[in-house]
């Protein structure tokens, strides 16, 4: 295997895999179900950058797999991405994805929530039909499972009004919704289909750069490019997502503009008035919240490459591994 496959190949060959598994609408029998196939390859055809996928691949041909054997669950993972992208958008009231206007703004939330529950099944039938392993089927259940663990916890904040919480309680949450699937299990899965235990510092390094990848988001949802970002920019404000940088912001700021942070995010999204958003977006900007979060990142992303270095290093192709170290180092260090 040639160590000349680059990250833009590979998202290539992924998503080539991935939409070649999902129906097309015309070979749709009725209007219907071609609208159907369209609303299922959607999200998939708005491309983005199918980081997890990508790692899973690096990772694999580290440790000896070939890539006809990594892209079946390489897009069974950027499926799992996209349908849970569709029930996320849905339980946030997101407008935006990727640039475009959500899908359930598109067509509603029933339809839209039927087309993830069929990505859902067809992620498992992409993994059944491959003939991967039994652990490589544990490892999709597992990251399926934390992640809605992890969002459960986030949406029970929201709704419940929770404003008590610490930097721990975020770092908790984010662990299990975002950073075991962006790291730990693309790590985890490209050693598994290569036949290989995968090492413990997949899981102690793999949550550091993950949670990393999550807090670098959160910030960018509030300073990014537009166009590099593709979502809406201060949608996590309009939403109420309880972000390291807000708590940051809340446990530093004054009475007043505490009581009136709070006043502002229990409130649902429709009734928030635009100017009251466009003054905690910009005080989250001034007070050097998004800064100490960065901080935090920075150092997460140290320490999860150290944890890490000596492994991938030492993978059987190791060029393949300090590919997938670079990889990692660009999750975190990116602008959208």
């Amino acid at each position: 295997m040639t160590t000349a496959l680059s990250p833009a190949e590979v998202r290539e060959a992924i998503q080539a895999h991935l939409l070649g598994w999902l129906p097309r609408p015309e070979a749709a029998s009725r209007p219907e179900l071609a609208e159907y196939a369209r609303m299922l390859r959607d999200y998939p055809e708005r491309g983005g950058k199918m980081l997890r996928g990508t790692l899973l691949v690096y990772t694999g041909l580290a440790y000896g797999a070939e890539l006809p054997h990594l892209l079946p669950p390489a897009a069974a993972l950027e499926l799992f991405q996209n349908w849970a992208l569709i029930h996320d958008d849905i339980e946030d009231a997101s407008d935006e994805r990727r640039g475009r206007p959500a899908l359930h703004k598109l067509y509603g939330v029933p339809l839209a929530l039927n087309a993830g529950d069929a990505l859902h099944a067809l992620q498992w039938a992409l993994l059944v039909r491959a003939g991967v392993s039994r652990e490589v089927l544990l490892e999709f259940a597992r990251l399926v499972e934390l992640t809605a663990q992890g969002q459960h916890l986030e949406m029970s904040w929201m709704a419940q009004g929770r404003f008590d919480l610490e930097e721990a309680d975020y770092l908790e949450m984010v662990g299990q919704k975002a950073a075991y699937y962006t790291a730990v299990a693309p790590l985890r899965l490209g050693a598994l289909v290569a036949g290989v235990e995968p090492p413990g510092a997949f899981e102690a390094g793999g949550m550091l750069l993950g949670t990393a990848f999550q807090i670098v988001d959160d910030a960018l949802n509030l300073k990014g490019d537009p166009a590099k970002y593709g979502k809406e920019i201060g949608g996590d404000v309009w939403e109420g997502k309880r972000t390291l940088i807000l708590l940051r912001f809340l446990r530093q700021a004054p009475p007043e503009e505490r009581l009136r942070a709070e006043r502002l995010l229990a409130m649902p999204r429709a009734q928030k008035p635009a100017s009251e958003v466009a003054w905690l977006h910009r005080r989250l900007l001034e007070t050097g919240a998004v800064e100490y979060a960065l901080g935090v990142a920075e150092g997460m992303l140290e320490r999860g490459l150290a944890a890490l270095w000596p492994v991938l290093e030492g993978a059987p192709r190791q060029a393949w591994g300090l590919r997938t170290l670079e990889l990692l180092r660009g999750l975190v260090r990116r602008e959208g």
